[in-house]
């Protein structure tokens, strides 16, 4: 059997911690996002935004908590969401969100290729939100 020309089919995989874009195709982007030690729930300490359009996310394997922030300069009210394999989550244009994994997590990320610092602010949490986070955290993962 020959091998498939790369002018076909791209094969990607991201192994690593964190966040890796993968595909940036026209304006959108697809990326893989693993855990990492700096989203464990004791350290989330801020909240991000996308001032210009939606995320979404999708759970391949482990857990995934997606934190959602209420409010437009600031954090008024922390939701959680913990996340089911393979079901879309479509975080909308405008609204804080955070997350944390499990070690053996992976997350599928579609957004635009243009969601960049300068259209996608954080805002700290206040030291009581991030104790929610931590409590939150502890109900969903008993």
């Amino acid at each position: 059997m020959s091998a498939l020309p790369e002018s076909l089919i791209e094969i990607l995989e991201h192994n690593g911690p964190d966040y890796m874009p993968l595909v940036d195709y026209q304006s959108w982007r697809v990326a893989l996002m693993n855990y990492t030690a700096d989203l464990t729930p004791e350290k989330i300490n801020r909240m991000q935004k996308h001032t210009e359009t939606d995320e979404v996310f999708v759970l391949m394997t482990g857990r995934c908590i997606l934190f959602i922030g209420e409010g437009e300069d600031a954090v008024t009210n922390v939701h959680a969401v913990d996340m089911q394999p393979y079901k879309l989550y479509n975080v909308k244009r405008g609204v804080w969100h955070s997350h944390t994994f499990s070690e053996d997590a992976r997350v599928l990320i579609v957004e635009n290729c243009d969601t960049v610092e300068s259209n996608s602010p954080f805002v700290g949490l206040s030291v009581e939100q991030q104790k929610e986070v931590v409590e939150l955290t502890g109900k969903l993962w008993q």
